[in-house]
């Protein structure tokens, strides 16, 4: 696992996975805009966190504008993850979560980092 990289192995993939995180059992808040669906999972060899991040169609039709909030949160969530990995290493734990975009219109990139930075430390705390 490189050091700032988010290689295909830290991305939610599998229906079954999906669809549990989703059925129940998990704990989600929202810091607008964006929603988080979380839940401890079993670990898997190469990654410790796995993350799914959702823009919805009906607030934002085109393909381009969804793609481009998706990277947005992508690269924040990069860039400000090792915190979290940390802990999760420590609790040998791997952990499933789902970013959701609320907002009816763009937010600035660096407003994004700063909510995902609030939103990670949120999630250890909950998490403990």
């Amino acid at each position: 696992m490189g050091g700032n990289t988010l290689c295909k192995a830290e991305r939610l993939c599998g229906k079954l996975r999906i669809e549990k995180l989703f059925a129940g059992g998990s704990r989600s808040f929202s810091i607008y805009p964006l929603r988080v669906v979380f839940m401890p999972m079993e670990k898997t060899e190469e990654a410790l966190a796995s993350i799914l991040i959702s823009v919805s169609k009906k607030r934002f039709k085109r393909a381009v504008k969804r793609n481009r909030i998706k990277r947005q949160v992508r690269e924040a969530y990069r860039r400000n993850k090792h915190e979290l990995l940390n802990f999760l290493d420590e609790r040998t734990e791997g952990m499933a979560i789902a970013f959701i975009y609320l907002a009816n219109e763009f937010v600035p990139t660096d407003e994004i980092e700063r909510k995902i930075k609030i939103i990670l430390a949120r999630i250890i705390e909950k998490s403990v």
